[in-house]
């Protein structure tokens, strides 16, 4: 690097001390830190918050409810963006965790999960059970979305739709949540629109139909 050790070795401390790197207790080896790390996953999510959001407007429009626009995390789906489109909000979405299981958004979400993920990610904390969920998100694969009605919340109603990066992989989902008593009749058509709007997102962020593919494992 041309310069001198301790130079380096202080370097390595103050970058240690940002979390941009972290040392190994054993070897004392330096590698990446988790704010690094982080600070990749948000510029990633920002740049997909930005090329969604106009299309959730429009969705939002369309559909005249609350868009979403969710990632997952561990065992939860996460929403990272809300758009209204009625003068009913669902309100405290943004930042709020919900079991991935329960929710549309979730089975969506997991589209590219085995079985044995999903075993290892969620136990038998699944409800439903995971047979039952791996038969969910392969029915929400085959038609293009998922939908839910009352399964998170009583009275509310969802559907969502993947959204896809360059190599066909499932890394957002779109969402509409509405009361049932307004969404429930329109449930399959506001799933249709979805989908075509979480399409738009997926060819701005480099997917093409072709490198779409979905799990082939079966429960043994």
């Amino acid at each position: 690097m041309g310069r001198e050790k301790t130079q380096v070795s202080r370097a390595l401390k103050a970058l240690a001390a940002a979390g941009i790197v972290e040392r190994d207790p054993d070897t004392l080896e330096y590698r990446l830190g988790w704010r690094l790390f982080s600070l990749v996953a948000r510029t990633s999510q920002n740049r997909l918050v930005r090329m969604a959001e106009p299309v959730m407007h429009a969705l939002s429009s369309d559909v005249e409810e609350t868009s979403h626009l969710c990632v997952l995390s561990d065992r939860e789906v996460l929403t990272l963006l809300s758009v209204s489109g009625h003068s009913f909000r669902v309100h405290g979405w943004e930042g709020r965790g919900v079991p991935a299981w329960q929710t549309s958004a979730g089975r969506v979400l997991l589209a590219d999960a085995t079985p044995d993920e999903l075993y290892v990610r969620f136990g038998t904390a699944s409800t439903p059970p995971i047979p039952e969920l791996w038969s969910l998100i392969q029915e929400a694969s085959r038609r293009g979305y998922a939908r839910v009605s009352e399964e998170f919340e009583t009275g509310l109603v969802g559907v969502s739709a993947p959204v896809r990066d360059f190599r066909g992989r499932v890394v957002a989902a779109l969402n509409i949540s509405a009361p049932k008593s307004r969404l429930g009749d329109r449930l399959d058509q506001a799933g249709r629109t979805t989908a075509k709007a979480a399409a738009r997102v997926s060819v701005m962020l480099g997917w093409e139909p072709r490198h779409t593919s979905f799990p082939r494992a079966r429960l043994t």
